[in-house]
């Protein structure tokens, strides 16, 4: 790993604290708003601020932001505005503005998720194989985010109580003392604080980035974008692709939304039982999956292709829901499955981004990444995000207790399907030695 002082080194602590700022708040916050006592209604409105923000982003901000400021600048802007709105949500108990505060949050937050590809894009001598190692710092920076709960959300009552006599036993209670319940539930605002700090120290960190000058606008380009983008689905196999990247999505946030509250609930009300400090840390470890699984996408794909690779991809989801839903009294085999994630993400998700970048010639590949992210960060989370949680907390909890079965076999068969409609219905032309099998509309 290089070191900050470094150009590398400040790319990839960039991208390290502005993954850990979303990995932070993400994981809990679906089993903390209904302990606020947020309808399932206005859960989805708040959950929902971050894709609406994503389609916005897509379509202007991001845009805007590039075209009209320095880079570092807009990403200092974004993170001190954006933390102070995050870190308000740890204090405020009612929805209009937790909503409004999340709301601004998002808005802020989205767009720097590409301004610091830019800005890293703009500042690497060899970006083909540098940004590699630079976006890596994000997924540690993800993991990361996870561990300091594992001394936040402690029972220290309990731990009081014990009374452990020497550093070891102390450390070995708090580590095994985590909340519970409703305390838990409480306690989970501080993932919000965490957040805000960082992304405080990320506003700071920015700017001391290398300058990075606003682009010109291409004459033409962005009022035709958009429209070119969309056109290319009038290829059959593109328009499969685009929307099986929907249900995959769909599939993928259902697993954020359910997943927290699965490992914290008591076995005996049909949860797994991991004590609150270990939920973010054992979540976590579908990222390290997901770094060692980008290790071998490349040889995956050159021996099995893209469709095999794609349906691998997909079908992790139902392999991992079915453990969940059939095996949820082995806390080992629900551990274990999480680094399913990494191949959920690399093999499908990272697979379509390299499938564009092949397929497209380089004029329109900008705009065909755009349409599949509408799909991935987009419209996908959206409706996993509308539908999630009156699923768990309307359809099957009955007198608080989930049937966590049923719940997972929904996505289970959705992931079967989509991997279905992809060996029947996928089929790409071969892509061509100079690179791009789909012609640019005209």
């Amino acid at each position: 790993m290089t070191s900050p002082r470094t150009p590398r080194g400040s790319l990839f602590t960039m991208m390290a604290l502005e993954f850990f700022i979303w990995g932070a708040w993400l994981p809990l916050i679906f089993g903390y708003l209904p302990s606020l006592g947020f309808t399932p209604g206005q859960q989805a409105w708040i959950l929902n601020a971050f894709p609406v923000a994503s389609i916005v982003g897509m379509f202007f901000s991001n845009q805007f932001a590039d075209r009209n400021f320095s880079a570092e600048k807009f990403l200092a802007f974004s993170h001190l505005v954006g933390g102070l709105a995050i870190l308000g949500c740890a204090f405020t108990r009612d929805f209009w503005p937790f909503f409004l505060l999340m709301l601004v949050h998002c808005l802020l937050y989205v767009p720097t998720i590409s301004i610091t590809n830019s800005i890293a894009f703009a500042n690497m001598r060899d970006p083909a194989n540098e940004f590699g190692l630079v976006r890596m710092g994000g997924t540690i920076g993800w993991i990361l985010a996870a561990w300091p709960f594992t001394f936040i959300l402690v029972d220290w009552a309990k731990v009081d109580a014990a009374n452990a006599q020497g550093f070891v036993n102390w450390l070995g209670t708090v580590l095994n003392s985590g909340l519970t319940g409703d305390a838990l539930k409480n306690a989970t605002r501080y993932t919000f604080i965490v957040a805000g700090v960082a992304s405080l120290v990320l506003a700071a960190f920015s700017l001391t980035l290398p300058h990075t000058p606003p682009r010109k606008p291409t004459e033409g380009g962005a009022k035709l974008a958009w429209l070119e983008a969309f056109s290319l689905l009038k290829h059959p196999f593109v328009l499969v692709l685009w929307l099986v990247t929907l249900v995959d999505s769909f599939v993928h946030n259902c697993y954020f939304n359910w997943t927290g509250v699965f490992l914290g609930t008591a076995p005996s009300a049909g949860g797994v039982g991991i004590p609150g400090n270990w939920i973010m840390p054992v979540m976590s470890i579908g990222q390290i999956a997901e770094i060692l699984t980008m290790f071998v996408l490349g040889a995956t794909l050159r021996r099995f292709g893209w469709r095999t690779t794609m349906i691998v991809g997909v079908l992790g989801h139902a392999a991992r829901f079915a453990v969940y839903a059939f095996v949820p009294q082995s806390a080992a085999a629900i551990i274990l499955i999480q680094v399913l994630h990494g191949i959920c993400y690399a093999f499908f998700f990272a697979t379509v981004y390299i499938f564009v970048d092949a397929y497209f010639p380089k004029d329109i590949r900008t705009s065909a990444q755009g349409l599949f992210n509408v799909q991935i960060l987009g419209i996908g989370a959206l409706l996993a995000n509308s539908i999630c949680p009156w699923l768990i907390q309307s359809v099957y909890t009955v007198k608080d207790v989930t049937d966590f079965r049923g719940l997972f076999v929904v996505p289970l068969v959705i992931a079967s399907a989509a991997a279905l409609a992809l060996a029947l219905f996928f089929r790409p032309p071969p892509t061509p030695a100079s690179g791009g099998a789909v012609a640019a509309p005209h």
